[in-house]
């Protein structure tokens, strides 16, 4: 293989050329074209910044609505849930005894009859297949 040396073969030139004191007037130049204000910048956060508060306003309020039912209930609805829930798993309680517990005004809201249309009613009994058991009770 023939030794090849840098120093000794001929230079090519590149074909590209500088012109004389281009690097030491490259900055003053460069920033001579740039432009004299500077444009105004918009972030995007500003520009959704109504948007992202609306949509932590309404993340906010829909964690702490039952949050907030939680403390202001009335005692008279807890008291009204825990008694249901005491006299549906006690089996030792009738119906006549429940009955004569109420009052005056209970039995004035019982005997009111909510006004349901008959067709419903006969729809109901038709479906159901323990009609007799139904009329027993």
């Amino acid at each position: 293989m023939k030794e090849f040396k840098v120093d000794n073969e001929p230079k090519i030139s590149s074909g590209f050329s500088i012109p004389e004191n281009y690097f030491e007037n490259f900055s003053a130049k460069i920033l001579q074209e740039l432009p004299k204000e500077e444009p105004k910048v918009i972030s995007l956060y500003q520009k959704r910044k109504r948007l992202l508060f609306a949509a932590a306003a309404i993340l906010i309020l829909a964690l702490s609505l039952p949050i907030y039912n939680s403390f202001f209930k009335t005692a008279e609805e807890i008291d009204n849930t825990s008694i249901e829930n005491y006299l549906a798993f006690q089996p030792n309680i009738t119906q006549y005894e429940l009955i004569s517990e109420l009052e005056a005004e209970d039995l004035a809201t019982l005997h009111e009859t909510p006004s349901a249309d008959k067709e419903i009613i006969e729809e109901h009994l038709l479906k159901e297949d323990n009609l007799e058991q139904l009329l027993l009770e």
